[in-house]
């Protein structure tokens, strides 16, 4: 796709003939508009930003599932579709890299409160050995909540993840400040529970491939 032709007039009767027909319900129609422009979507707007071919190809996925969404909102104005699709590509980079932060941040809060057992007795020192720290902790974090009773991790993603104030916490979960606090703390201390049995498996895993060596 060159960027001369997207001004062409013949490419605005191409894409008003798709769009009209993607807004009745088309879903081939769409699909074509899909194969014509992600490719460029893909290269010249999110993986420059995201850095990440899985982040990009996610974010991709929701741009254009948010533009058929928004389809009946778009409106050409005598500019090309694509310039519409890397708006909202340019909008889910950013939520992405908004999420990132306040995860990483949430993590770091979390992994500080339940101590050596998270990061282990050697800290990172290099800025790659510091990121697959992060994706370590946030792939063995997940799989921790996602053992938790449904309202610890509520209590959970609230506090950390949210950054919620704990008054605000304890009204969002309809109790009051001294249950919230008691609630946030058996949390935390399952949620440790949990980080402490996935800690040993792996060791133990680990003593089964040294056992086999």
């Amino acid at each position: 796709m060159r960027s001369d032709d997207l001004q062409s007039e013949a490419r605005r009767r191409w894409e008003d003939e798709r769009l009209q027909r993607a807004r009745s319900g088309d879903r081939a129609a769409f699909g074509e508009l899909y194969r014509e422009y992600a490719p460029a979507i893909f290269a010249r707007v999110l993986l420059p930003r995201l850095g990440n071919r899985a982040a990009a190809e996610d974010a991709l996925a929701e741009t254009f599932r948010t533009a058929l969404e928004r389809l009946h909102q778009y409106e050409s104005r005598g500019v090309s579709f694509y310039f519409w699709l890397a708006r909202v590509a340019v909008n889910k980079a950013t939520d992405m890299h908004r999420v990132k932060q306040r995860t990483g941040r949430a993590l770091t809060s979390l992994e500080e409160m339940l101590g050596p057992i998270v990061s282990g007795p050697d800290a990172p020192h290099t800025l790659l050995e510091q990121e697959r720290e992060l994706a370590a902790l946030r792939a063995r974090m997940g799989a921790a909540l996602d053992a938790l009773n449904p309202r610890y991790r509520r209590a959970i993603e609230l506090r950390f993840f949210d950054e919620r104030e704990r008054q605000d916490c304890a009204d969002l979960m309809e109790v009051k400040l001294g249950t919230f606090d008691v609630l946030i703390l058996r949390a935390l201390k399952a949620l440790r529970r949990e980080l402490e049995r996935d800690a040993g498996r792996a060791e133990g895993e680990g003593a089964m491939m040294d056992g086999e060596e």
